[in-house]
């Protein structure tokens, strides 16, 4: 049984949105502030990140009018360049995003058990515990159908918006000065290698939306509307990063930034006092909550795409007709996440290297779109979205990626075999493909 299409744009925008706003954006713009040294360069990368984020998001918005399909990252992959080598690509991102998950679950279980557990398991078994039940009810309404999982979605990323335009408020209960007294530590470097190094953690956070076009087969008219639902995701986000950055910085100054980890406890603490803490802990737990759901919901859709493809064996693109719904496949993802649950502290040495497999990934996805225009040049571009200053928004986007990805090859210097083992990792996922993989030439889909 295929997937049909059961998601309308609002409920894409809302997946939009989670994919994109996760934990990063409550203590990345530490990371970015001690990396650029000066307000100038904090709020330039801010800002520029925006705009080739844009410039990212109406590429894949015109990938995903003219190639709506599910699993539609692997996909374009698969139909630009060839089966193999989308393999060697999102073989690594599947099995990093399940790493994430028990990552970011274990952070949010954190966050909560203070308020929800006794004091007998405040502690590593506690922790796991709560991890473990806040996957499974996730995976239970995942499992009972597509849109109950979507609306499970549209309300935690509201919640998730809403806390974020409240801790925004900090900067009108805040009676501190501008912390200008807080000394500030300026990079050492070059502004230019500021600035590069700077957008590794920016372009992080603002991550995640090219996942949106893995819903081609489930959104109702999907050539209109995943444009639509990217554009309004991406302009909510872009607008609230940039609202709490400047919270941020009203509240702490560049010098609090490179010493405050903690920031959204920082302005919860300004605005309501000593529950200050518990209301950080539930608005972490709920972000935690909207990102472990919106990759259930998606990474199973990448199994499907490769068992089309006859990569993984048929059963991962079993669908179930009433609810939509991969039971293999989104069981065997979530049991990826539970396993890697305990060993998840391997996985956060791991963390450098996600943006470097990332920034090459997402580059040459949007490379695609070159490609893409000459195998489709027959399609009707009437009923789809284009890029109106083509090449122009997919070139910045990609030399963008492309200057970020040097910078962070030069940050492997302190670890000379870093470059080694990512590269490797492409050598194997090439390896399992011909091993395993039935070829089988994809197609265009006719939707």
């Amino acid at each position: 049984m295929s997937i049909q299409p059961r998601l309308n744009r609002f409920d894409l925008s809302m997946i939009v949105i989670s994919l994109v706003i996760g934990m990063g954006i409550f203590g990345s713009p530490s990371d970015v502030a001690v990396k650029a040294g000066s307000a100038p360069v904090f709020f330039g990368a801010w800002i520029f990140g925006g705009v080739v984020t844009l410039c990212g998001a109406l590429t894949f918005a015109e990938i995903g009018a003219r190639y709506p399909t599910t699993g539609g990252f692997y996909k374009v992959f698969s139909y630009c360049y060839h089966p193999a080598f989308a393999f060697m690509i999102n073989w690594v991102l599947v099995i990093s995003n399940a790493a994430s998950v028990a990552a970011v679950a274990l952070l949010g279980a954190e966050y909560i058990n203070p308020i929800l557990l006794p004091d007998s398991l405040q502690n590593p078994t506690g922790t796991k515990l709560t991890t473990i039940l806040t996957v499974l009810f996730l995976y239970v309404i995942n499992f009972l159908g597509i849109k109950l999982s979507a609306r499970a979605q549209n309300v935690l990323t509201i919640f998730k918006v809403t806390a974020i335009l409240v801790l925004c408020t900090a900067i009108f209960k805040s009676d501190d000065e501008p912390k200008a007294f807080i000394a500030v530590t300026p990079h050492t470097g070059s502004v230019i290698t500021a600035f590069g190094l700077s957008l590794v953690a920016v372009f992080f956070t603002y991550g995640g939306y090219q996942q949106t076009i893995n819903f081609g087969g489930d959104i109702i008219n999907a050539k209109s509307n995943i444009p639509k639902a990217i554009f309004f995701g991406i302009g909510t986000v872009i607008t609230l990063y940039l609202a709490i950055n400047y919270a941020y910085y009203s509240v702490l100054g560049i010098g609090g930034l490179q010493q405050t980890h903690t920031l959204a406890a920082k302005l919860a603490g300004v605005i309501f006092g000593t529950t200050g803490y518990k209301i950080t802990s539930i608005l972490m737990f709920v972000s935690v909550l909207a990102y472990v759901n919106v990759n259930i919901l998606a990474n199973p859709r990448v199994y499907y795409a490769m068992a089309e493809d006859g990569i993984l064996p048929p059963i991962f693109k079993r669908v179930n007709p009433k609810t939509q719904v991969q039971e293999f496949g989104m069981t065997f993802f979530v049991a990826a996440a539970l396993v890697i649950l305990f060993f998840v502290g391997s996985f956060s040495a791991m963390l450098k290297y996600v943006m470097f497999f990332d920034t090459i990934g997402l580059s040459l996805a949007a490379v695609a779109i070159f490609v893409l225009r000459k195998k489709t040049k027959d399609m009707d571009v009437s009923t789809i979205y284009t890029i109106k200053w083509f090449p122009l928004i997919p070139l910045i986007f990609i030399l963008a990626y492309w200057f970020v990805t040097i910078n962070i090859f030069l940050t492997f210097k302190e670890d000379p075999f870093a470059a080694f083992w990512c590269l490797a990792a492409y050598a194997l996922g090439l390896a399992i493909y011909y091993l395993g993989a039935r070829k089988q030439k994809p197609v265009l889909p006719d939707n």
